[in-house]
């Protein structure tokens, strides 16, 4: 295939240097240039620069002309659970009059109601949802998306779940501690199902695993013995946790060398100071907690305190029907005040890094893959300022062109 000139782009503005993940003031920085290029060989970024430093190329070139458009990499979105049938627009529509999300949960809806339209889905219509839901995704930007099981609870449809998902080209978790399915009557009797049933052969698909620890799903005990089975299985570890109560997660995320603990609405100062003291990553996801009329987690804390952050759109049917990191890196800036640098660097590189990738994804850079966001602005920051806009005008994953 012929390389891919990307020219005549008012900003390019990437992450910079090569460390990951980014912390304190380094969340900021950014390599950022004016009148710019992108020469992307095949999959790869082989040079960026100004044009007027761009020498001679061959004939085999293909040229994007973006006169008028801004680039920032391609958006690595590492919390989702696009493996999912059916709907909660009733449910959306009782929260709307009054109920918690707890109260949803405790009266049999919630995630259990998605379990059973998720079995019923089959492995075609999982299938078909994934891939609609990527492409979704890839037309707000993001070229990378973790991907999370976790509402089949069974062994058929979890599998066939990551299956869907590694298919669409997503990053597979297996979410096998989400909650207790009606067939198990205790969460451990559920536990003892799951890991022995449905592990073995999800840890040849998937590459981590989640848990839910929270109050009305599994505690501590229960999110240990799930989390260092996965690892015996080679799965990286993620948590759920902190985002009603503080139930125990970020001290486990650090005990068990977790990659990250997502959502934190509800930690508090001390968490926030565990976590600033460890390599766990504090993935918040603010548009779950608008969904759900929750408080923000506390990132300008996080953040001012040492510890890395990521952020994430939590994309899922019940508590944040949203796809778009740009939308979310608007809700980081004006809620949970962090700068249009810090929103990208924590949907980028710090993303990447939660998923393993933070060589190869997340900045653009010679040798790193050819995803790239064109933005319809002179001024990146629009991917932060256009709030719910259709900022997106052109994607380009591993140097090809939609």
């Amino acid at each position: 295939m012929p390389r891919l000139l990307i020219r005549d782009l008012a900003q390019v503005a990437s992450p910079a240097g090569r460390a990951a993940p980014l912390r304190g003031s380094a969340l900021a920085d950014l390599d950022w240039i004016d009148d710019a290029y992108i020469l992307c060989d095949g999959a790869r970024i082989e040079a960026v620069g100004r044009m007027r430093e761009l020498g001679p190329l061959d004939d085999d070139i293909e040229e994007l002309h973006a006169r008028g458009l801004s680039a920032v990499p391609g958006l690595v979105d590492c919390h989702t659970h696009p493996a999912f049938g059916g709907d909660r627009v009733d449910e959306f529509s009782l929260r709307a009059a009054g109920a918690s999300y707890e109260e949803l949960h405790a009266a049999g809806g919630g995630i259990l109601s998605t379990v059973e339209a998720t079995r019923a889905a089959g492995e075609v219509g999982l299938a078909r949802a994934v891939s609609r839901h990527r492409d979704w995704m890839l037309r707000a930007g993001t070229t990378t998306f973790e991907g999370k099981s976790g509402y089949g609870l069974d062994r058929k449809t979890e599998l066939a779940s990551l299956e869907a998902i590694a298919a669409a080209g997503g990053i597979p978790t297996w979410l096998g501690a989400h909650a207790v399915p009606p067939e198990h009557a205790t969460a451990d009797a559920y536990l003892d199902f799951a890991l022995a049933d449905v592990l073995p052969e999800v840890a040849t698909v998937a590459e981590a695993a989640d848990v839910f620890l929270e109050r009305g799903a599994f505690d501590v005990d229960q999110a240990r013995r799930y989390l260092q089975a996965c690892a015996a299985a080679g799965l990286a570890l993620r948590l759920h946790g902190d985002q009603f109560t503080e139930s125990g997660a970020i001290p486990l995320a650090i005990e068990l060398g977790a990659r990250s603990v997502d959502h934190l609405e509800a930690t508090g100062s001390e968490g926030i100071a565990a976590l600033a003291a460890s390599d766990v990553v504090g993935v918040l996801l603010p548009a779950s907690a608008l969904f759900l009329g929750r408080p923000m987690p506390p990132a300008r804390a996080l953040v001012d305190a040492g510890a890395s952050i990521a952020i994430a759109t939590d994309f899922n049917p019940g508590s944040a029907f949203c796809e778009s990191l740009p939308l979310v890196c608007s809700l980081a800036a004006t809620q949970l005040k962090l700068s249009p640098a810090e929103a990208l660097a924590a949907c980028t590189v710090n993303a990447a890094h939660v998923l393993g990738r933070a060589g190869t994804l997340g900045r653009i850079a010679p040798g790193y893959r050819a995803d790239v966001v064109l933005l319809d602005a002179l001024d990146w920051r629009y991917l932060a300022y256009h709030l719910g806009g259709n900022v997106v005008a052109r994607v380009v994953k591993d140097g090809v062109s939609d």
